[in-house]
């Protein structure tokens, strides 16, 4: 770990990341850095879309009902998923000690294997300091948040479900954010394709993306809302508590939260693993909150004035 920070340190002294916002001034579209170790945000308009899907890959999948959502404040969101450098930076800080024992492919199934954590998720190369840190839970995603909030004095946080899907929808009514046909995706999805061939036991799409694995942050094209890798490279975490079907559900924007004890966290967008039906903006992840794996990553949010 030593070497990496330092290697991060480094990185960060050299390199000024985005671009400060003068006076406050958010409109949509704008990018900005709150902190030079601070991710890079795109500020996102108000609007409404149909969120979800009367289906899904089996009833424990099921994507509905669909139900307008109506999102009537602009909001920042991770221009990019949170990388490794910028992980380190919060360990440094905190000396936070994030889980361990990531799950990942083994050949026949996914195990916990000893030792793999967010330093080392299982690549076969050591993790670059742009790849999307992984290997992280729930908790480790809020632990990050609720740093940068403290650090910032700004309104920090997880995505809920509704932005994520907003987001990638990026004003498409189509099947995928590229449009309808899964095999079309290459240009701005790492998922499993032509140059992962083989890795998994699934069928790959036909297009191939250049990264059989991982790939750096912004290696692909963004979406209309100029936000990268929202569908693919690894999963990501929202606020929101898993429940299938929808209903009750905030058409506001805002998370759904039960009483009591949460059993699964949402999570959305695919990996670099991911069969293309995973890659849809309405198919909804979930895991535990302490759920470890080689392709659960992170992006953030910030709520603006």
């Amino acid at each position: 770990m030593r070497v990496l920070i330092l290697g991060v340190l480094i990185f960060f002294n050299n390199h000024a990341i985005g671009n400060t916002l003068a006076n406050d001034s958010f409109s949509a579209g704008s990018i900005f850095s709150d902190c030079v170790q601070c991710p890079q945000m795109i500020v996102i308009p108000p609007g409404s879309f149909v969120m979800g899907h009367n289906g899904g890959v089996n009833a424990e999948r099921y994507e509905g009902p669909p139900h307008e959502v109506s999102i009537d404040y602009s909001f920042a969101i991770g221009r990019l998923e949170v990388t490794n450098a910028q992980f380190s930076v919060f360990i440094s800080e905190t000396e936070y000690v994030p889980g361990t024992d990531c799950r990942m492919w083994t050949g026949k199934t996914v195990e916990a294997v000893l030792g793999k954590d967010w330093q080392d998720p299982g690549y076969g190369r050591p993790p670059g300091i742009d790849d999307p840190v992984a290997c992280v839970s729930w908790y480790d995603a809020k632990a990050y948040v609720n740093w940068l909030k403290n650090k910032t004095g700004k309104s920090y946080r997880l995505p809920t479900e509704a932005e994520w899907e907003y987001v990638a929808h990026d004003g498409e009514a189509t099947n995928y954010s590229w449009g309808n046909d899964p095999d079309l995706g290459c240009a701005e999805a790492n998922y499993y394709d032509q140059s992962a061939a083989g890795i998994r036991p699934w069928e790959p799409v036909t297009c191939n993306d250049g990264y059989p694995l991982v790939a750096p942050v912004g290696s692909l094209k963004a979406n209309n809302f100029g936000v990268y890798d929202i569908t693919g490279n690894v999963w990501e975490w929202v606020e929101d508590c898993h429940v299938v079907p929808y209903g009750p559900q905030p058409t506001n924007g805002l998370a759904h939260q039960v009483e009591g004890k949460c059993e699964k966290r949402g999570v959305r967008g695919g990996a670099w693993h991911s069969r293309a039906t995973w890659q849809r903006p309405t198919f909804r992840g979930r895991d535990t909150e302490d759920f470890v794996t080689q392709v659960f990553g992170i992006r953030v949010v910030r709520e603006l004035p």
